[in-house]
């Protein structure tokens, strides 16, 4: 018999590109489909939910000004890096959702194959939602799509990975930055996304995961004037309603929660999701005339 004891793992918030403890020092148990003791998830609180505001609106400056064929590299280095470390999250989504290890290795494989996907449409979706328009007058009219800013995002209560990355990298991959409410019940994946993250080229704060309860950190985000957008998939009924209300006072823009199966989190999921925090913004400018002849461009 071996002597050695074993290296629980301590789990961390990712704020800020960082990797603290809640501020008010709290943790939580989580524990398996069984009902087994996991680990202490940190228990987030209203200063360590301000704090990722913070760090997300500082980052948003030079995240949105980035190109966008960069922010693809880097979404696909996310991608890369999730599967190097594959075998990791297999035992934690297979422990999270109760699941074979087969098929948590599905929901693995397709939630690197979803980060893949979006990485290769930030450098395209503005040819889908943006173009000239016809005017009458010798003017340009263009319109082009630019993020929204910080979009607070409730992850999905039971997909801990693939729901999760569904409902982050549309948020990202437009340029906007994004504070995080890791599944109340299941949130080791989503902490360990925030390791993937901070070796995966993306700047820090630009996605900032916070665990606990969902409402508890739900309620400053919504009320928050420095939060631009709120994404509800993550609350039940009754406190999407409150969420709702309180994001009224700044006119956040609401992503409402939709009835969403797990196995349909698997399915492609279109453009919505980017398009949802997505501004447009139309220029007007005149052709000019070249030469006596009065012909324009």
């Amino acid at each position: 018999m071996s002597d050695r004891l074993s290296v629980f793992k301590t789990y961390k918030l990712y704020v800020g590109g960082k990797f603290p403890r809640s501020e008010s020092g709290r943790v939580y148990e989580v524990t398996d489909a069984k009902g087994k003791w996991l680990a202490n998830a940190p228990l987030s609180s209203r200063k360590d939910a301000r704090d990722a505001v913070v760090a997300a609106r500082k980052a948003f400056g030079a995240w949105s000004g980035a190109t966008a064929y960069n922010r693809g590299q880097i979404l696909y280095r996310v991608a890369e890096m999730l599967e190097g470390r594959r075998d990791q999250y297999v035992v934690e989504v297979a422990d999270a959702e109760g699941l074979s290890k087969s098929k948590a290795a599905a929901q693995v494989d397709a939630a690197i194959d979803r980060w893949v996907w979006y990485a290769g449409w930030t450098d395209k979706i503005a040819q889908v939602v943006g173009g000239g328009n016809p005017v009458a007058g010798p003017f340009f009219n263009l319109s082009s799509p630019e993020p929204t800013g910080v979009v607070a995002v409730l992850a999905p209560q039971e997909s801990s990975l693939l729901g999760l990355v569904s409902v982050v990298a549309p948020v990202i991959a437009t340029g906007n930055t994004a504070v995080v409410v890791a599944s109340e019940k299941s949130p080791l994946p989503a902490l360990s996304l925030g390791e993937v993250l901070a070796t995966s080229d993306l700047p820090g704060g630009v996605v900032n995961v916070l665990s606990g309860r969902t409402a508890e950190i739900a309620a400053p985000l919504a009320a928050h004037q420095d939060v631009n957008a709120i994404d509800l998939t993550g609350a039940d009924e009754t406190l999407a309603k409150e969420l709702e209300i309180a994001a009224a006072d700044n006119l956040k823009r609401v992503l409402r929660p939709q009835p969403v199966d797990d196995a349909d989190w698997s399915a492609t999921p279109g453009i919505d999701r980017m398009t949802a925090f997505l501004e447009t913004k139309t220029v007007w400018h005149p052709t000019g005339a070249l030469g006596a002849s009065g012909s324009s461009y």
